[in-house]
C-alpha cells in the first residue's frame, strides 16, 4: 500500500475498525521497551495526518518526550467480516493495518476537533461512564503518517 495513493482506503479501514473494536492501539517505545496503549479518540485528516485526543494516556505522553515515533494498529475486528473471509478463504479488503508516524505536540483542540469527538460518541451521550470518560476533552496531540503496512496471512491476501 501506499501511504498517499491509498489513503482513502486507510481512512475507511480505519473507520471500520473503530466500529468493530471501539479503539485502535498506539505502540511507543520508553528505554527500549515497547508499550501499547488503546486509544479510541483517533480521527484522520485529508492529508496523511491525524489527531487524537490526550486525557487518559499518560504513558504515551511521558515516551513521546523520548521518541516520538510510533505505530498505530486497527484491526477489523468484524464476526462477520472475519467469517466470510474465512468462508471464502480470502479477505475482499485489508484485516489490519499498521500505520506509521510521529507525534506532534499537544495542543488545545479546535471546535471541529471537539465537534468530531462529540459525534462519535453520540451514541452514549446518556450514559454515565460518557460523562466520565469524554465530558472533559480539551487537548489532543497530532500524528503525522509517513508509511503504511497492511497485514500479511498468505494467500488470505489478494494483491490489491
Amino acid at each position: 500500500m501506499d501511504i498517499i495513493k491509498d489513503w482513502k482506503t486507510i481512512k475507511k479501514h480505519i473507520s471500520d475498525s473503530f466500529k468493530s473494536s471501539l479503539h485502535v492501539s498506539i505502540a511507543t517505545v520508553n528505554n527500549n521497551v515497547p508499550t501499547i496503549t488503546p486509544i479510541g479518540t483517533l480521527f484522520l485528516n485529508n492529508n496523511q495526518t491525524g489527531f487524537y485526543f490526550e486525557k487518559f494516556s499518560s504513558g504515551l505522553t511521558s515516551n513521546v518526550e523520548k521518541n516520538n515515533k510510533v505505530c498505530v494498529l486497527a484491526v477489523n475486528s468484524n464476526t462477520f467480516f472475519w467469517m466470510k473471509s474465512l468462508f471464502y478463504g480470502q479477505f475482499k479488503k485489508h484485516p489490519a493495518l499498521k500505520l506509521y508516524g510521529e507525534l506532534g505536540q499537544k495542543r488545545k483542540a479546535t471546535a471541529a476537533e471537539k465537534h468530531a469527538l462529540s459525534r462519535r460518541m453520540r451514541f452514549t451521550k446518556s450514559l454515565k461512564g460518557n460523562r466520565y470518560l469524554w465530558n472533559d476533552m480539551q487537548f489532543v496531540r497530532e500524528i503525522h503518517f509517513n508509511d503504511v503496512e497492511s497485514m500479511k496471512l498468505g494467500k488470505m491476501i489478494p494483491s490489491y
